[in-house]
């Protein structure tokens, strides 16, 4: 790693250069943009101090850790015994105080104030709460019938409804790589969809198979439905994302879906169900307990690593990680739970991460072309 103090370059005439690196060939232009993009980032880590590093490593590190952690453990709840749908929902929002815990330092000890909440705003949060609480709820039905390396390459998919639904209804744009993505990821699902008989758990029967692959995908549908839906909130009545008003968004929808939640597993009576299921846990009642609490809080460190990394990067990073995340995920579950990884599902997995390159590539090229 070069120091602060290394010697600047000589001023180099721009023709003399593109002659040099014409004449050098692929190679050579390969050489001058690779030292190019070396340049840049070396640039950029020297205009951040170390503390914006650690913090976004952290963060990227929440990103690939935590959100597979918690699909992995909605899968073990299931592996192990538990049946309730309601219970594995109503987790995934049962962590929202995790995410107060960080907001709250900042309105006491520092220069923060808390949003007003005017009507408008009020009733968006309550809409988006009800609707994540639906979200929840269709995915806790993916991953009752569905291995959780399936899940997770199913609710990939939600890129692709992130970007229509922003295209409709906040007016993002689409290239022709952000087109190429939503196909690539659709011909993806479609290759799982044809080869279902290969990795459908002996216990689950066909119907309960594809109801889980509905589940997957509409739940995929309405997360994007969230995202875009989110966006505009910000776009239409916040008009600033700084990271404290991200967060307060998050607890807000997060607490709204867990009132919703907390209904639906009242009105199912599955609060009382829970003791019956720790005792028929397949490992005992302490790890039927540990099991849920782990899932809350592991989806809530990912909420907020997501958060921090698209504040303290941008939503291409973010995109990045998630695209790593599919495959991380796939893999653990293959090695935790023995789920079948046919060829037809490696080829899925291996577009999927296509599509997704394909879809951050076009970010790029769009921001570039705002920022020009």
């Amino acid at each position: 790693m070069l120091s602060q103090g290394s010697s600047v370059p000589m001023e180099v005439d721009p023709s003399a250069k593109s002659e040099e690196e014409a004449s050098a060939g692929p190679l050579g232009s390969f050489q001058g943009k690779l030292s190019k993009l070396s340049a840049m980032a070396w640039e950029t880590y020297r205009r951040k101090p170390m503390s914006y590093w650690i913090l976004l490593f952290i963060s990227s590190g929440l990103m690939l850790v935590a959100f597979p952690a918690s699909s992995l453990l909605s899968r073990l709840y299931y592996a192990d015994g538990g049946k309730s749908k309601w219970i594995i929902s109503w987790v995934a929002v049962a962590g929202w105080p995790l995410t107060a815990l960080f907001l709250a330092p900042m309105y006491f000890l520092g220069n923060y104030k808390p949003t007003a909440l005017t009507y408008k705003l009020t009733l968006s949060y309550i809409f988006l709460g009800f609707l994540s609480a639906a979200d929840n709820l269709m995915y806790a039905w993916a991953y009752a019938y569905l291995p959780a390396s399936t899940a997770s390459l199913l609710a990939a998919s939600s890129l692709v409804f992130s970007a229509v639904f922003g295209y409709f209804l906040v007016g993002n744009k689409l290239n022709s790589d952000s087109i190429n993505a939503i196909v690539i990821i659709t011909a993806a699902m479609v290759i799982i969809g044809l080869d279902s008989a290969s990795d459908r758990y002996s216990n689950v029967s066909n119907r309960q198979y594809i109801l889980g692959f509905i589940w997957d995908i509409l739940g995929s549908a309405l997360h994007g439905l969230i995202f875009a839906l989110s966006e505009l909130v910000f776009v239409k009545l916040l008009g600033r994302r700084s990271f404290h008003v991200v967060l307060e968004q998050q607890v807000m929808v997060s607490l709204i879906g867990f009132v919703f939640t907390t209904i639906g597993v009242v009105a199912n009576r599955d609060f009382p169900e829970m003791k019956k299921e720790a005792r028929s846990f397949k490992h005992g009642e302490g790890s039927y307990y540990m099991v849920l609490i782990w899932a809350a809080i592991s989806f809530q460190l990912g909420v907020l690593g997501g958060t921090a990394v698209l504040y303290l990067a941008s939503t291409v990073l973010a995109g990045v990680l998630n695209a790593v995340r599919v495959p991380l995920t796939s893999i653990a579950a293959v090695v935790l739970f023995h789920d079948p990884m046919s060829g037809f599902k490696i080829l899925s997995l291996i577009i999927t991460f296509w599509g997704f390159g394909s879809y951050m590539y076009g970010e790029s090229t769009l921001r570039k072309g705002c920022t020009s």
